[in-house]
């Protein structure tokens, strides 16, 4: 039997749990970080709780027979995704690194390009009052010293870091839909929509919103991928390559 362990947290990460859960000749255990609070869990074994580094992913793979990896976290968790690449390169484990493609600007779309949140940051002052802000809990603090402006701060759970002194705390989860995301933008009188592109339907809503309300989006770019066995855009993909010879 085949032991696939996947770094998930993600809804593709899901998927490729219970797609290979059908399969009696593959073996798989599900790694969440632990960061959000209520997490959905996938189906199969599943263990919560970071590894301690690309040291303790080493050793925990050296103790438990691995036969490849699949690093299906959010396309900005950039520091779990180096710790596995490392760690799989230690320990000659093959990995793919399974990443939804990314969202693309469509006629109508007024987006400004940030290479990280510091100068998504920088970018506000110029461009609106009043700021949709929706790049995850861990982000905030990065907007925390623009007291000038007024924040709706969406997340899944309370950020653990300050909020911007004129914020308003939004506790949701996606999917939504295109029409709420308009009649939020409007009742908050938002002008600017910050966001990570995360890609994937779960959270795009808000850019049709933003493009049928006129408002400019910053957005945040992905970080580089490390050097990996692959990469791959979807489940099905994720699927074929475990399947392989590799």
């Amino acid at each position: 039997m085949q032991r696939i362990l996947i770094l998930g947290g993600t809804g593709e990460a899901r998927s490729l749990a219970a797609a290979l859960a059908e399969d009696p000749a593959i073996d798989t255990v599900s790694s969440l970080a632990g960061r959000v609070r209520d997490p959905r869990i996938p189906a199969g074994v599943v263990r919560i709780g970071g590894f301690g580094g690309e040291g303790g992913l080493a050793e925990w793979l050296q103790h438990n027979r691995v036969d490849a990896i699949v690093d299906a976290t959010h396309p900005f968790a950039a520091r779990m995704t180096e710790n596995a690449a490392e760690a799989a390169r230690r320990c000659r484990i093959p990995l793919v690194v399974l990443r939804r493609p990314e969202w693309t600007p469509t006629p109508g779309d007024d987006w400004r390009p940030a290479r990280d949140l510091a100068a998504a940051a920088a970018l506000l002052p110029d461009l609106g009052a009043r700021i949709f802000l929706t790049v995850g809990r861990q982000g905030v603090g990065a907007f925390a010293d623009l007291p000038a402006l007024r924040f709706l701060v969406r997340a899944i759970d309370p950020p653990a870091v300050d909020l911007p002194a004129r914020s308003t705390l939004l506790l949701a989860r996606g999917p939504f839909t295109v029409s709420a995301e308009i009649a939020l933008m409007q009742r908050h009188q938002i002008d600017v929509l910050v966001t990570k592109n995360s890609g994937g339907d779960q959270t795009a809503a808000k850019l049709h919103a933003a493009r049928d309300l006129g408002i400019p989006v910053v957005m945040i770019d992905r970080p580089p991928l490390p050097r990996a066995s692959a990469t791959v855009g979807d489940v099905a993909g994720a699927l074929d390559w475990i399947r392989s010879d590799r």
